[in-house]
């Protein structure tokens, strides 16, 4: 019937009544389609564009220098010959050579990278006021995607008093009126969410989802493990994401070894044995989870006792783990005040693949530090533990300071990290070996482990959530409340 109303129009270019092109109809798409974006925003330096770069400067000049006369003969500084810093230009696509109409830079604020950047030079070609609106806001968005990307959990600008309100419009935050070049100046922040959006997705439905179970013991409530009743056993049970399981079957066997014997080494139990419950879509598949189970169960000196294995079904994997503590410590054992310890492998890399998220500081470690530092926490006997796991090392802190009834600050500066991982990635990964330990100041024994780095870097304090302390005596609150609702243990 459709194709009868139209095929007396079913031509290029011939329309319905009322303007709608036929093709577009016929492939579904909105008539009148735009056409495609006059502006092109990417990323610039000196060896690869220096054209651009070029471009980039000279136009901050003719803003900066002549038009507004902030800065006599130029406006460059030390930022632009940190080798660290980014910049963003806008091209008109439209015109030959796609020019430069419009720029931005960015860079980390401390040496090394903390993870604090600041922008700076936003700059529009007075050709282009006409549409500087949109260019500056395509800009000001590219350099916050670009601030988080590089591991900022911390992105600042000081910008002109005139412009504070279109910052503002994109969600910018005002913090404090500046006199910079002798101009009315406000400093702002980009809400970085990047570790309250990571504890939301993986935490903040739990309260709902446990609701009506026995749970655990009392003291013991957001624990990693639980302790038996009438018995000195703890038992832990982690699932691996099916994702990861379907593209890294291996991996994902030494993983589900790996997070129980974490979760048994926070409460300071000595692991006895594992159960696994295995499903793939063949035994080939299985075979290969099982290869890297097999041997995580060795290098860690712990039998799989049993288990349940299903073939013709998609990936899955989950293990069950048994340990035995007569003194179980408590991920809710600590109190305001307290300090904060991290104990962590900082050895190895990123995992091929998991970039950004999963640091493997194990499966390159012989089986006698392995079985060390599972023993770490029990030797040292702390308030409070917990190991760093899917909310990552702020979340975990969050979900520590939650179960111990109060909040939480974290030294960036101060916490154990490797070099080859930004601090947003660091703190919101999966680091293959971490342990976050409360005590009273100088009151326990630090957590000592072989291939480790430990340090205190915060404290527990009065209130709810977690702030990052920054270098310049600056908090930002990163985790704004409670991370999994079911309160104090």
């Amino acid at each position: 019937m459709l194709s009868g109303l139209i095929e007396p129009y079913a031509r290029p270019g011939r329309r319905l009544p009322g303007g709608v092109d036929v093709c577009e109809l016929l492939i579904g798409r909105p008539p009148h389609t735009a056409a495609a974006p006059a502006l092109l925003i990417e990323r610039v330096d000196g060896g690869a564009d220096p054209a651009a770069l070029a471009g980039y400067r000279a136009l901050r000049r003719d803003v900066f220098v002549a038009e507004q006369g902030l800065f006599n003969g130029h406006d460059g500084d030390d930022i632009d010959d940190d080798p660290r810093t980014v910049v963003l230009v806008a091209r008109d696509t439209r015109e030959p050579g796609r020019p430069v109409v419009g720029g931005v830079r960015l860079a980390p604020v401390t040496e090394p990278d903390l993870g604090w950047w600041a922008g700076s030079r936003l700059a529009v070609h007075p050709a282009a006021r006409r549409g500087g609106a949109q260019i500056g806001a395509a800009l000001v968005r590219a350099a916050c995607a670009s601030a988080e990307a590089a591991g900022a959990l911390r992105f600042e600008a000081t910008v002109q008093a005139a412009n504070e309100r279109f910052f503002g419009r994109l969600g910018w935050q005002r913090l404090a009126e500046v006199e910079l070049l002798g101009t009315p100046h406000v400093s702002m922040r980009w809400p970085v969410h990047r570790i309250g959006a990571l504890v939301a997705a993986t935490k903040a439905p739990l309260q709902g989802l446990l609701a009506g179970l026995a749970g655990a013991p009392a003291g013991f409530v957001g624990d990693d493990g639980a302790p038996v009743p009438g018995s000195d056993l703890v038992a832990a049970c982690d699932a691996i994401l099916p994702s990861m399981v379907e593209r890294d079957p291996e991996w994902a066997g030494w993983c589900s070894v790996l997070v129980n014997v974490n979760d048994l080494a926070a409460m300071g139990a000595v692991p006895v044995g594992l159960l696994d419950a295995v499903g793939a879509r063949d035994a080939s598949f299985a075979a290969r989870v099982l290869t890297g189970l097999r041997a995580a169960a060795t290098a860690w000196g712990v039998p799989v006792l049993g288990g349940h294995t299903q073939l013709g079904v998609p990936a899955a994997l989950s293990v069950t783990a048994l340990g035995r503590t007569e003194r179980p410590v408590p991920a809710g054992g600590g109190r305001a005040g307290d300090e904060v310890r991290v104990t962590a492998d900082l050895g190895g890399g990123w995992r091929e693949g998991h970039t950004g998220r999963q640091w493997d500081s194990t499966s390159h470690r012989p089986p006698a530090v392995l079985r060390e530092q599972q023993r770490a926490v029990a030797l040292a006997g702390p308030a409070a533990a917990k190991d760093v796991s899917m909310a990552g090392l702020a979340g975990t802190l969050g979900m520590l300071a939650e179960a111990s009834g109060c909040g939480a600050e974290l030294e960036v500066a101060a916490v154990p990290r490797p070099a080859g991982a930004t601090v947003g990635d660091w703190l919101t990964c999966f680091p293959g070996y971490a342990m976050i330990t409360a005590d009273r100041p100088r009151g326990g024994r630090p957590v000592l482990a072989p291939a480790t780095t430990s340090a205190v870097c915060g404290r527990l304090s009065e209130g709810a959530g977690v702030r990052l302390r920054w270098p310049d005596g600056e908090y930002t609150e990163v985790v704004a409340g409670a991370v999994t609702g079911m309160g104090a243990a």
